[in-house]
């Protein structure tokens, strides 16, 4: 379900079939594990050079061991010598427009910029943000580096 607190889309992109990016994160949610809550849910990242990688929700009966689709994508991307996505996909089974979690959203600036496409999976059609819509002021070297300066102005 789209949390009403998201922001209004960037764009609406059309027909998830011409998203390959889409495409493949809609294969990836077969591969949930999902016995507690029954909701599977893809991603897959596109990195700056093109490769793809993708990931599935793995739950665990202590829910903080679960395991969310982006962490999974990031994980193979970062595994595999990736650190830059471009773009994001999200699909959940119920098509509902699913946008990724906070955690994840922080996960993905890690790796993206404010202008990395997020596209949500809403069946008929896909909904565009940009990472910085999703996520603003999310927390970066930067914040860290300016929080210190701080401390040690004040030290």
């Amino acid at each position: 379900m789209t949390d009403p607190n998201d922001p209004e889309p960037r764009t609406d992109a059309g027909a998830p079939a011409a998203d390959p990016l889409v495409a493949k994160a809609r294969e990836a949610h077969e591969d949930a594990y999902v016995p507690y809550s029954e909701y599977a849910v893809g991603a897959a990242v596109r990195t700056g050079d093109g490769s793809v990688f993708v990931g599935c929700n793995i739950e665990n009966a202590n829910y903080s061991n679960s395991l969310h689709a982006e962490e999974v994508a990031i994980a193979e991307a970062v595994k595999n010598g990736h650190d830059e996505f471009e773009r994001v996909a999200v699909s959940s089974a119920a098509r509902d427009g699913v946008t990724p979690c906070g955690m994840c959203r922080q996960t993905l600036a890690e790796f993206g910029a404010e202008s990395t496409t997020v596209v949500c999976d809403e069946g008929d059609c896909v909904t565009e943000y940009t990472l910085g819509e999703l996520l603003p002021n999310a927390i970066s070297l930067e914040t860290l580096e300016a929080a210190e300066a701080a401390r040690d102005a004040d030290d």
